[in-house]
C-alpha cells in the first residue's frame, strides 16, 4: 500500500468516529429532551437549555465539540504531509497514535468523564501531533 494512502487512513478514521460521536450524541441527547418536555426556545441564550440536560447527556455532546476543534490541526497537519510527500513511516505511526488517544479520550469523556484521566490522554495526544508537526515543517521549509 503507498504511503500518501496509510496516511490518509488515520485521517478517515479520525472522521468515522467523529460520526460515531455524532450518532451517539443525539442517540442520547434527544430521547432526554423528550424525557424532560423542554421545549426549544430559540431565543434562550445558546446553551442554556442543553445544560439543563442530565451530565451523562451533555458529554458525548462536549466530546464531539472537542472532536471539531483540536483534530483540525491534525486533518491540517496530515494533508500537508501528504501533499508534500513526506509520508514517513514515524509520520505514519504518529498520525494512528493520535487517532486512537482521541478515541480513548472521548470514550473516556462520554462515559465517566474523570477530567485528571481526560487531560493526560489529551496530553499524551500532543506528543504525535507535535511530531506531525515537525516533520510537516521539515517538509515545508527544505
Amino acid at each position: 500500500m503507498e504511503a500518501s494512502t496509510q496516511l490518509i487512513q488515520p485521517v478517515v478514521a479520525l472522521v468515522i468516529w467523529s460520526a460515531v460521536m455524532w450518532v451517539w450524541m443525539y442517540a442520547t441527547r434527544i430521547p432526554a429532551i423528550f424525557a424532560m418536555k423542554l421545549e426549544m426556545d430559540s431565543d434562550a441564550p445558546s446553551g442554556v437549555q442543553m445544560s439543563l440536560l442530565p451530565p451523562k447527556v451533555r458529554w458525548k455532546a462536549d466530546n464531539y465539540n472537542h472532536l471539531m476543534e483540536q483534530p483540525t490541526v491534525f486533518y491540517a497537519l496530515v494533508l500537508s504531509l501528504v501533499l508534500l510527500g513526506a509520508n514517513s513511516e514515524l509520520s505514519i505511526y504518529a498520525a494512528w497514535t493520535y487517532v486512537g488517544l482521541r478515541v480513548v479520550h472521548s470514550l473516556l469523556q462520554a462515559l465517566v468523564n474523570k477530567i485528571e484521566l481526560r487531560f493526560a490522554i489529551f496530553f499524551l495526544s500532543n506528543i504525535p501531533l507535535g511530531v506531525l508537526t515537525f516533520n510537516a515543517a521539515v517538509a515545508a521549509f527544505n
